[in-house]
């Protein structure tokens, strides 16, 4: 039923992971951030997210669970997988020390500041292995989206992949200072990336022999979750540390937009 879309949502899922490499680029070639560019990004990927969760993803999953079960069951079934993702990915941020938390702003100049190399490698490496971690969800997300609706799905990679610029930066900016290498940097960087489509994976060859409607349905309203809870705790608040004045929440305001404007006209 949705697996004539597995090559188009592999490909995606991997691309949208792998723009980790684009933050490591500005790290390399610019001298200072571009604080502005980033609080719009974010804040532009927050506005998607959000949007497609209500306006799409959660109404999708009831129309899938609607298909083969009362209304009512349908509505349970969906706010359970609405707020089972809130909590699975809840649990993950917790499990990630604060002070290494992957959406935490980075600027490209604490490359040029007097911080100790081994605690800025140490940095690096955690967050590494932070955003690699919050990236298996994501990479379900995309993937899953994908196999239901390339439409939905292209939106939401493109979501995601702006919101892991920011990241590419988070693991750049420390190793390039530590070790003095790009490579290492870049490399490290890429493959944080890679957690994406390796989750995408993992979620499906899982998941694979439950395949239905009830499943993709909650499984819609659990991405939903997940991305409702990224948004508001981790996106958002990071895109208005990097903006001034209201410059996120315009973001915010034009991804939805956007977003609103471009389902309209695939209708």
């Amino acid at each position: 039923m949705f697996e004539e879309n597995l090559i188009l949502a592999f490909s995606l899922t991997a691309l949208a992971g792998l723009s980790t490499g684009i933050g490591s680029f500005i790290a390399f070639f610019t001298r200072h951030t571009n604080k502005a560019f980033l609080s719009i990004a974010l804040g532009f990927s927050a506005g998607v997210m959000i949007y497609i969760s209500f306006v799409e993803l959660l109404p999708e999953a009831l129309e899938m669970l609607e298909s083969i079960h009362s209304n009512e069951a349908a509505a349970w079934i969906m706010t359970l997988g609405f707020f089972a993702g809130v909590f699975f990915i809840g649990i993950i941020d917790r499990l990630v020390p604060e002070h290494e938390n992957p959406h935490q702003a980075r600027k490209v100049e604490e490359v040029h500041q007097g911080v100790d190399r081994r605690k800025m490698h140490r940095m690096g490496v955690f967050a590494a292995l932070a955003i690699a971690i919050h990236n298996f969800p994501e990479g379900m997300a995309t993937f899953f989206a994908t196999l239901a609706d390339p439409t939905l799905g292209i939106a939401i990679a493109i979501a995601i992949a702006l919101h892991n610029i920011p990241e590419g930066i988070a693991v750049a900016v420390p190793i390039y200072y530590a070790t003095k290498s790009r490579a290492k940097a870049f490399w490290l960087s890429m493959a944080t990336g890679l957690a994406e489509p390796l989750g995408a994976l993992i979620g499906f060859l899982i998941l694979r022999p439950f395949i239905n409607p009830t499943s993709m349905g909650f499984i819609f309203a659990f991405i939903a979750g997940i991305m409702v809870f990224i948004s508001l705790d981790e996106l958002f608040p990071a895109a208005k540390e990097y903006g001034q004045g209201h410059l996120a929440i315009y973001a915010l305001v034009a991804g939805m937009l956007v977003m609103a404007a471009t389902l309209l006209m695939l209708m």
